[in-house]
Parts: C-alpha cells; sequence; structure tokens
C-alpha cells in the first residue's frame, strides 16, 4: 500500500474533485474528461505541516507559524505536483 495519494485540483475549484491511488489513474480521468488544473501528491495519514519539517522542507521561525491558523493553511511547494491543460499534462 502506497504512503501517498494523488489530489486533483480543477482551476478555479476551491476544493479537490478527486483523489486517486496512482498517477496513471489520475492521468487516465483527467485525460478522459479534458481536464485542467494541479494534480498533487500528498503524503496519507499525516499532514503537509508535520511531513514538510520531518523533510526538511520548512522550519518554523516563529510562533505564530506553529499556530492552528498557520497550519491549517500550510501549503509546500516541495510537493510533488503537475500542472494539466486540456488533459494534457504541461
Amino acid at each position: 500500500m502506497s504512503n501517498y495519494i494523488y489530489v486533483f485540483q480543477g482551476n478555479g475549484a476551491r476544493l479537490c474533485r478527486a483523489v486517486f491511488s496512482s498517477v496513471d489513474k489520475a492521468e487516465a480521468w483527467i485525460k478522459k474528461y479534458g481536464l485542467s488544473g494541479l494534480l498533487t501528491k500528498y503524503p496519507l495519514n499525516e499532514g503537509v505541516y508535520d511531513w514538510a519539517i520531518e523533510n526538511h522542507y520548512f522550519r518554523p521561525k516563529n510562533d505564530q507559524q506553529k499556530t492552528p491558523i498557520f497550519i491549517q493553511k500550510f501549503s509546500s511547494a516541495s510537493l510533488e505536483h503537475f500542472h494539466y491543460e486540456s488533459g494534457e499534462r504541461g
């Protein structure tokens, strides 16, 4: 079993549109409908904030970066991700 999932966020969408167990399954769905958006590989059973700290992509520099408001909005460009336009990876 993989320790990651792939989440698709369509352009302009506020929430994710689909979750997949592999890039191949995600890309087949994206291509089928000619979608545009972002596919991101997320750690399973772990928050991005903790993942980024554990993998040395992020280190809190002050107490504000340890607050719930900061953590609940946290994202990391270090997550593997792919962009799509009209079903094609760009």
